[in-house]
């Protein structure tokens, strides 16, 4: 059995992961999926929030475990364990990234998204940089996140997104090298009508940044919702993983 930490995205929170959660439990597996700071039931302030301080909430964790787990991430959730990866490698059997960004070292994920040809995301961002926050047009949020999930998780996972996402982590470049982070396998689950992060931008990021594995899931953004068992079929599936040495 493994240990699973998985790391949500912006605007949600560890309530995502519900489903996911579930079905890993129900197959021995010991799972975690913390709030990030200012998601969920975790309150710190939009401006105190940064980079740093997501890697640190998923390092205490880390820390905490009696052997090396299984570190997924699920959007923004990539940035956040590629830079856990690189200051707490002995800690981590694999990265897997859902949906994710994987920025090559120095890379943003604002740098990234920037060149996402297929988001229907910044078309409708709301940026607040006065306030360092920026949010999704309320009108939008379905056709972004969620399009093919039920109207019922629907209305449960707009009734618990963060309204503002601070800006700090998504502008912060990732700092990353081969010796620590380069030697953890990765694996990317793409999703194929993604209307978030786009499926070319996925690929492009996997091309550029090589995965031991790359899985496919004919979902949108929320694999998590719309297809729960899937997603734990594919987390579950990931092949043992041959550690480069230190």
């Amino acid at each position: 059995m493994s240990i699973y930490i998985l790391i949500h995205g912006s605007w949600h929170g560890a309530w995502c992961w519900d489903k996911v959660k579930i079905g890993l439990e129900a197959q021995g597996h010991t799972v975690f999926a913390p709030d990030l700071p200012g998601h969920g039931e975790d309150k710190t302030p939009v401006l105190e929030i940064t980079l740093q301080r997501f890697v640190d909430r998923v390092c205490q964790i880390l820390d905490a475990q009696p052997e090396p787990v299984i570190l997924v991430g699920h959007s923004m959730g990539g940035v956040v364990i590629t830079r856990a990866a690189e200051v707490r490698p002995d800690k981590i059997k694999s990265l897997v990234y859902v949906c994710a960004f994987l920025p090559r070292n120095g890379e943003s994920l604002l740098q990234l998204a920037q060149q996402d040809q297929e988001t229907l995301i910044l078309p409708n961002l709301i940026l607040n940089e006065a306030e360092g926050y920026h949010a999704v047009k309320a009108e939008a949020i379905r056709e972004i996140f969620y399009q093919d999930c039920r109207d019922e998780d629907v209305a449960w996972a707009k009734s618990l997104l963060v309204a503002q996402e601070a800006l700090a982590p998504v502008a912060t470049p990732v700092q990353i090298s081969e010796a620590n982070y380069g030697r953890i396998p990765r694996v990317y689950i793409e999703c194929w009508r993604d209307q978030t992060l786009g499926p070319a931008l996925q690929k492009q990021m996997y091309t550029a940044t090589p995965c031991r594995q790359i899985l496919s899931l004919d979902t949108g953004h929320s694999p998590f919702l719309s297809a729960p068992e899937a997603l734990v079929a594919h987390l579950t599936m990931i092949l043992e993983p041959q550690r480069q040495p230190a």
